[in-house]
């Protein structure tokens, strides 16, 4: 009898099916061992030497797993084939003892089909401990900043925080990019154009001014209602001749198959889902035999998965749809690991391959890039059409364009994270000379808009433009720094919150190399050296911990709690105790707490008389009435009082004999508007059960009215639906 070891039980339930009778194939159910929770873990005295043990929840595992390798002829480490995967083969083979109990073997494949799992059986090999040398060096760095600088956060901020080697440079992204938007000056423009059609023609397209005596007219030329007015008054009752028509062909090419980076991206915009969301519905897929690895940084494919697209596209598409050449993808990423494939369908000729709905539209997102990227280029026809008033001293331009072959596009189009500036209109066709019937004029004040806030997708993007961070990083440090409360997914955008700005600012004041992003990039190619043999792992380890180690002993000393947090003092007395109410800050933001704490532990939100004057609470009907009024009465579930408080999602009234008593009361915000709808209720701001925010009626239910977007007079209705 044969051991298989892999990690989870799905993976193993696929690869028995392949093996036979002689194999038995069982999980380590992940990792099996690791530092230890309550200590360092590491010999700083003994060259960094990591110590071990076996995690709590595998050690009835491994005690299965080892009786069973000792009556096996044959023990085979089929872990993960990353840097992780090869780890966790290294510690099976020590917690095991496999040395002396059996016959041990490494083998790896890239995906999970009989034909990957015979050969890598056939073809075994022994554990590289190049990557298994560069996964130890990352978790004895990641532990060194955790263990060390954490402590410092809960002295000098408040308890419960930490930093990480990635997680707090994301966090300082982030920040940086509210802070850009902070300090944004709107300018203004102009935009100025007209709309025109043919002589006897319904087809109405527009024309924007781009010349003015020979000279471009750029975006932010025309800055002033006066500049724009004098403009338009010079072109008043102008005729409008076409001065040049002007067809060019414009080629698309296909995006590259998916790596993992580029994956979580693209399942961001296209079906919504989280990076975590992505790669939990990405390891499903894998570990049933449906793709290729999903962490992974390679866009090659194989010759095989080639020849089984061109199959694919001849049999669905016809040959015209076939690109003429093999398309061949190189990866841009630094120590990428061309032997690995990019992530893509095992086998082409199945559409439908689980019944879970996320899951297929993932596959099929993954299955339609992969086939795109051989099929043909697609064809455009640009139209750009020029237009004269004025004798020619005023130009407009309009655009078209029309697909002569839609090629790829067929399939699949790559979704994109901001929307195109350029105007594109339908237009007709149009002769040199021809005048044209003018319609009316646009003159379009508007404003620069601040950058952006950070998606999932394009806070993925940077991270990976930056090189910080590795396939399998991305999810996971997107989470962990929501659930530290350093920031918020608001709207789909990621928001810092007061405590993620005070941590960044403490780290890049005092800690500059922690969260520098050409160090923790520089750090990854280090990580990467160590996998190719290139570099030992202590030696990297010492370079940045002897001078993060004696820098953290001084600013120990030096750091002042009250220069990164000072005591705001309210000039109120604490109902309870009369000592002095003071601002603090926590994790959803300030709060009014006693400075008498921890001995009283009085606090309430920090609110405005503005916010409590506009502030209403939710009834049990779905009615509402006034906060003031709700905090007079009393709890209906257990007559305590009802405190204001602070969550995730906003502020609440919850009963003081909380958690004996888990009585809540919605707080809502009044707009002044009346509901467009029912024209008698207002409009009120609320939360779904999911946090989401969105404005509904005050009539509820009564009235259903609901919208996602802040209401404004006679708007349209739009009811959310937050599935």
């Amino acid at each position: 009898m044969n051991l298989v070891i892999v990690e989870s039980p799905a993976k193993a339930k696929t690869i028995e099916k392949y093996l036979g009778k002689d194999y038995k194939v069982l999980a380590s159910f992940g990792h099996v061992r690791d530092l230890p929770q309550k200590s360092l873990g590491i010999d700083l005295k003994d060259n960094y030497k990591p110590e071990y043990e076996i995690l709590p929840k595998a050690k009835k595992t491994i005690a299965g797993l080892k009786s069973i390798a000792t009556k096996a002829d044959i023990v085979y480490l089929a872990t993960d084939l990353d840097r992780e995967g090869e780890a966790i083969s290294w510690h099976l083979a020590a917690a095991l003892n496999l040395k002396k109990s059996a016959v041990t073997k490494r083998i790896v494949f890239n995906e999970i089909t009989k034909t990957a799992i015979e050969k890598a059986v056939k073809n075994p090999q022994e554990i590289d401990i190049n990557l298994v040398d560069a996964q130890q060096a990352r978790r004895v760095l990641d532990r060194l900043v955790g263990y060390k600088l954490s402590p410092l956060l809960w002295k000098k901020v408040k308890k419960g925080l930490s930093a990480g080697r990635v997680q707090s440079v994301t966090v300082r992204l982030v920040v940086e990019k509210e802070r850009e938007i902070e300090n944004f000056k709107p300018i203004e423009y102009w935009v100025l154009g007209v709309r025109l059609s043919q002589q006897g023609k319904e087809l109405i397209f527009p024309a924007y001014l781009t010349e003015i005596d020979g000279k471009s007219v750029t975006k932010y030329d025309i800055k002033t209602k006066d500049q724009a007015g004098k403009i338009t008054a010079d072109l008043e009752n102008s005729k409008y001749t076409v001065a040049d028509v002007k067809h060019e062909d414009s080629i698309r090419k296909p995006a590259a198959p998916f790596a993992t980076s580029t994956l979580q991206m693209e399942a961001s915009r296209k079906l919504g889902f989280s990076p975590k969301q992505t790669m939990v519905l990405a390891q499903h897929l894998y570990e049933a035999g449906h793709i290729t690895y999903m962490r992974t940084d390679s866009i090659n494919l194989s010759s095989e998965a080639i020849g089984a697209i061109k199959k694919t596209i001849l049999d669905n598409y016809g040959e015209k749809y076939l690109s003429a050449t093999a398309r061949i993808y190189a990866t841009k990423t630094k120590h990428a690991q061309e032997a690995h494939e990019a992530i893509r369908p095992t086998h082409f000729d199945k559409l439908e391959v689980t019944n879970d709905r996320r899951g297929q539209k993932l596959y099929d997102l993954i299955w339609k890039r992969a086939v795109a990227t051989q099929m043909s280029d697609a064809v455009l026809d640009i139209l750009t059409v020029k237009i004269g008033a004025k004798s020619d001293k005023y130009i407009f331009s309009a655009k078209g364009e029309a697909v002569k072959f839609d090629g790829f596009m067929k399939l699949y189009l790559e979704g994109h994270d901001e929307e195109s500036e350029t105007q594109v209109a339908k237009i007709p066709e149009l002769k040199k000379a021809e005048e044209l019937k003018y319609i009316e004029k646009i003159e379009e004040q508007k404003f620069t808009e601040p950058p952006k806030r950070y998606s999932e997708a394009t806070l993925v993007k940077k991270l990976e433009s930056l090189g910080i961070g590795r396939p399998s990083t991305y999810a996971p440090t997107l989470e962990t720094i929501q659930q530290r409360g350093y920031v918020e997914l608001v709207e789909k955008r990621f928001q810092p919150t007061d405590i993620g700005k005070i941590v960044t600012d403490l780290l890049v004041k005092h800690f500059t190399e922690v969260v520098d992003y050409k160090f923790t990039a520089d750090m990854e190619d280090e990580l990467d050296d160590i996998a190719d043999g290139k570099r030992q792992w202590q030696k990297v380890i010492d370079e940045f911990y002897q001078p993060f180690a004696k820098n953290l002993k001084e600013k120990t000393k030096e750091i002042d709690k009250n220069d990164i947090m000072p005591v705001e003092k309210t000039g109120e007395k604490c109902p309870e105790c009369d000592s002095e109410l003071v601002i603090r800050h926590g994790r959803f933001g300030k709060f009014i707490a006693c400075s008498n704490y921890p001995t009283c532990k009085y606090s309430r939100p920090l609110e405005t008389k503005i916010e409590l004057d506009n502030s209403e609470v939710t009834t049990e009907n779905g009615g509402t009435e006034s906060l003031k009024e709700a905090e007079t009465e009393k709890c209906e579930k257990c007559g305590g009082k009802m405190i204001l408080k602070e969550g995730r999602f906003g502020k609440f009234l919850a009963c003081e004999n909380y958690p004996k008593c888990k009585n809540t009361i919605t707080i809502v915000g009044k707009t002044g508007i009346k509901c467009p709808k029912c024209e008698e209720g207002e409009v009120i701001e609320r939360r779904t059960k999911r946090g989401r925010k969105f404005w509904g009626c005050s009539k509820y239910p009564k009235c259903d009215y609901a919208s996602w977007e802040e209401p404004k007079e006679n708007d349209k209705i739009q009811i959310p639906n937050d599935k």
